[in-house]
């Protein structure tokens, strides 16, 4: 955990940004062992962190907040995804008793796309992630796809992973396939949005503002 940890102060310095950590363990010093249970499905008594990010989030008040989507279902993903959907509230017609910072990150909220999992399967599609994955979403948010072209930042980001020394060569295998594995997936994410190498979010809206033919809306 220090390491990890030395690793995300070393990052956020070269990039200019401030880290805030909640002090929560990885899955690893929580109990799960092994691929199986790391890529499984959470454990009842082990719930997703709300509460500590709705205190942060509304202490801090940001523009914009980014929670993974949990494509490559790594348990600590998949909770962060699900306490993010508990952030947005709903149903958006109706005020939020649960959460709150609640319909305020509405339009404020996007998802990305799991990095190295979204490249190891070839996600494309939102339908590609387990039925469960999005099954809490409120019935009227919807989550719209933007892409972000690159350009010289795909080097910068390859420069940026290499940082986190303790985890590029148990994830790829090597510095070398780390950054081919970068390049591809950026080259693949701009096909898909019709522009050069780029990266894709998943920004949660309201369904009343949906009229992208690619913007996927969710049944309760």
């Amino acid at each position: 955990m220090a390491g990890r940890r030395s690793d995300d102060e070393r990052y956020a310095r070269s990039v200019g940004a401030r880290s805030i950590f909640l002090n929560l363990p990885d899955a690893v010093f929580r109990g799960y062992e092994g691929e199986a249970q790391i890529m499984g499905m959470p454990r009842p008594e082990d719930p997703a962190p709300i509460e500590a990010l709705a205190r942060e989030l509304g202490r801090l008040k940001p523009r914009h907040v980014y929670f993974p989507l949990g494509v490559g279902n790594h348990v600590d993903h998949q909770l962060t995804r699900a306490a993010g959907i508990a952030l947005l509230g709903g149903p958006h017609d109706e005020p939020s008793e649960s959460v709150a910072v609640g319909p305020g990150l509405l339009g404020r909220l996007l998802f990305y796309e799991d990095s190295p999992y979204a490249q190891r399967i070839g996600f494309e599609r939102l339908d590609q992630l387990p039925g469960h994955a999005l099954a809490t979403m409120p019935h009227d948010i919807s989550l719209a796809p933007e892409y972000s072209e690159l350009g010289d930042f795909v080097d910068r980001k390859v420069e940026g992973i290499r940082v986190y020394a303790s985890q590029v060569d148990s994830l790829f295998g090597s510095d070398g396939a780390m950054a081919e594995a970068v390049r591809s997936r950026a080259t693949r994410v701009g096909q898909l949005g019709g522009i050069g190498p780029a990266e894709r979010y998943w920004r949660a809206i309201s369904s009343l503002f949906v009229g992208e033919a690619d913007t996927f809306s969710f049944s309760a």
